[in-house]
């Protein structure tokens, strides 16, 4: 059975000897075996990275985040997407329960979904865009609204909808990114639900984000 904790060690520098004024076939053997012994493990360890299911032995930045509450705005009003739960994270963190933040300056793969309920009898859209840092300030992302419609209460049954999206979106380090919408109707909300039964089944985050690490930044 493989090791799914297996980790790749790196070759520790080896510890030649000391140089002698005269040729010294003792000492070049024991400097030869040393950097013999250097180069097998550093040749053995980029093997295995680079070959079958090398890709399992890389440490990259992630985070995963959710919200268990209900989430609503004003009428027209820029609101911001929170998070109260931590599910993974490896050099991605929130910050002020909105920013995630990265540690490490790349390309990011960020991902998201949000629960919207509708109790008005009137169809509703929904704004959402994305907001980043920029020098300490967060600004816009040009071109990265949607709109979806979230339906109407019917049959004396609230509307649903869950929507989806994801992004690339170029980080440098400590920089965040925040998720934001904003509705036209204060009946529109972003809600958080207990577990059901009938059938069986987990209750259902407001809120449910993932921010992944994709490439370095081009220099």
């Amino acid at each position: 059975m493989s090791n799914v904790n297996q980790q790749l060690n790196t070759p520790a520098v080896p510890d030649l000897p000391n140089p002698q004024p005269v040729h010294d076939r003792l000492t070049i053997a024991q400097t030869n075996a040393a950097l013999r012994t250097f180069f097998v493990k550093l040749v053995n360890s980029l093997s295995a990275l680079f070959g079958v299911r090398g890709g399992k032995f890389l440490n990259v930045p992630y985070g995963a985040f959710q919200d268990t509450t209900d989430q609503s705005a004003s009428a027209n009003t820029a609101t911001v997407m929170t998070f109260n739960t931590t599910d993974f994270a490896n050099g991605v963190s929130v910050v002020s329960n909105s920013k995630l933040t990265v540690a490490q300056a790349g390309i990011y793969n960020l991902q998201f979904s949000a629960q919207f309920q509708n109790t008005d009898t009137q169809l509703h859209d929904v704004s959402i865009w994305l907001r980043q840092d920029a020098s300490g300030a967060g600004v816009d992302i040009a071109g990265s609204t949607g709109f979806v419609s979230v339906p109407n209460s019917h049959g004396g049954i609230d509307g649903h909808t869950i929507v989806g999206w994801n992004y690339y979106v170029t980080l440098n380090a400590n920089d965040f990114v925040e998720i934001w919408w904003s509705t036209p109707s204060t009946n529109v909300t972003i809600q958080a639900y207990a577990a059901g039964t009938s059938p069986t089944r987990p209750a259902t985050a407001s809120v449910v984000a993932t921010l992944t690490f994709v490439s370095n930044l081009l220099t």
